[in-house]
């Protein structure tokens, strides 16, 4: 099993052009041939909007032999070729695919021939210059042949954020590679022409296959769409419930976070869910899910940020930052004592109710539904303090207020400490635009406040009745 944390200092808070700066020079310093990575602080632009398609576009990467063990990443095939593109709409294009191959093998040029390789599917996140994310995913895996060969990748660019549908279809794809090449481009086809179905709602795609016949394949998106690209099993079998408190405690306040990890899709994995504990707020800083070799020096970046670094680079980390322990969790020290004691023992007493043989949908309940407990105790009352002259403003948040109607005081302690971070800034934006709030979060704190107005008669007539 892969130890797959550790954690660090709390950096400065500052804008992400601050990280854009950092890795746009050091690229520009070492790498002048290689495009900028597009990860969540390093923008990429694409002149195509295919949000309505599963995905828009497939790419092969194949590894090329160069030296004595020493290959380089290339495209061998693109799926649907862009030959109505303008010249600078290519141009661009050209910037992010060669960006991408730093993704599908981050760990750099030197590979031995294998002869058994297991299969192994992870993700990564684009972020184009206007802010909006893409999703890379990936299988990568031994073509077929005989003798020792390197291994492929097949890279899935779509805006879609829904890591469990996108692996059932790399099933599919995988194996219809085993048969021949030319048989994943039909059914890639069949997928793009196919709408894309709602949160709760399942899509059926029809492929054929020699000997087989006529397949229907049934792809469903996840109810939960703010789940769709999270796994908890892998974060859970990594980490005890207590360590995954400690990590969760640290992205609250914003802090330097890298996870070890050697397998790719155990990184990614870790990654995502972590992020997803945030819920309704947003990870707002650097998220690499997996650093690539050339981009290691990240490490120093003086901003908060969630990375994924392979086990095997793990003496490059030690030697350039001092926020990685080996094979163990690196603390602070306050790790245990950031979170509310009361509303600690409260999580992890929720946490203790998921079993060991959970499907990814049981897990997902009761993690989703313990951690979005913590914040509507804590922050839940929000929309209260949110003032507005009239319904055509924008409200203004009532900081002080809000704080001083927190009853607890350890939790007071937490709240005047979280209010200062980013992701709280953009959440109280959006409240401030929009005071009355959709969503699951919202609908948590609506029920929240009827279970209290309950509680409260019952205590009124329970008095009364006493009396």
């Amino acid at each position: 099993m892969s130890e797959p944390v550790a954690h660090g200092h709390h950096g400065p808070m500052k804008r992400l052009s601050t990280m854009f700066s950092y890795l746009q020079e050091k690229i520009q310093r070492d790498y002048l041939t290689q495009p900028p990575p597009p990860t969540s602080d390093i923008t990429m632009h694409s002149a195509l909007d295919h949000s309505h398609n599963f995905f828009e576009y497939l790419v092969v990467v194949s590894l090329r032999k160069k030296g004595e063990g020493t290959y380089e990443p290339q495209i061998t095939y693109q799926f649907p070729k862009r030959t109505d593109m303008r010249s600078s709409q290519k141009e661009e294009e050209e910037k992010s695919l060669k960006a991408i191959l730093l993704f599908c093998f981050p760990e750099g040029i030197n590979w031995a021939p294998l002869t058994e390789y297991s299969s192994e599917t992870f993700s990564f996140v684009l972020t184009e210059v206007d802010g909006s994310r893409k999703n890379g995913y990936c299988r990568r895996l031994l073509p077929s042949g005989k003798g020792a060969r390197a291994p492929e990748a097949y890279c899935i660019i779509s805006r879609v954020a829904c890591f469990g549908l996108f692996s059932k279809i790399f099933d599919e794809v995988e194996k219809r590679r085993q048969i021949s090449m030319a048989m994943i481009y039909p059914f890639m086809q069949s997928l793009r022409e196919a709408p894309f179905p709602a949160p709760g709602n399942t899509v059926k795609i029809k492929s054929f296959i020699p000997e087989s016949g006529t397949e229907i394949i049934s792809l469903t998106r996840p109810l939960d769409s703010w789940l769709e690209h999270v796994d908890f099993r892998t974060l859970f079998r990594c980490l005890k419930d207590e360590e995954v408190l400690q990590v969760f405690a640290s992205a609250v306040l914003e802090r330097r976070i890298i996870f070890i990890a050697e397998e790719l899709s155990t990184l990614s994995q870790v990654l995502h869910a972590v992020a997803a504990l945030l819920y309704p707020f947003t990870w707002q800083h650097t998220f690499i899910s997996i650093v690539p070799s050339v981009l290691i020096d990240v490490v120093m970046a003086p901003t908060p940020y969630l990375l994924g670094v392979q086990r095997h680079k793990l003496d490059e980390v030690i030697d350039q930052s001092d926020v990685i322990s080996p094979l163990s969790l690196a603390q602070i020290g306050d790790e245990s004592t950031i979170l509310p004691e009361k509303l600690q023992m409260e999580l992890l007493q929720e946490l203790r109710c998921k079993r060991d043989n959970s499907t990814s949908e049981e897990l997902k309940k009761v993690v989703s539904e313990a951690f979005l407990s913590f914040f509507v105790k804590t922050v839940g009352h929000i929309s209260s303090h949110v003032k507005s002259c009239n319904s055509r403003q924008p409200g203004v948040f009532q900081k002080k207020s809000f704080c001083k109607a927190i009853e607890s005081k350890a939790v007071r302690h937490f709240v005047k400490r979280f209010i200062q971070t980013q992701m709280f800034d953009l959440f109280i934006q959006e409240v401030e635009r929009q005071p009355t709030q959709e969503g699951v979060f919202h609908k948590k704190v609506l029920e929240d406040q009827e279970s209290k107005k309950k509680e409260k008669a019952n205590r009124v007539w329970m008095k009364g009745r006493v009396v």
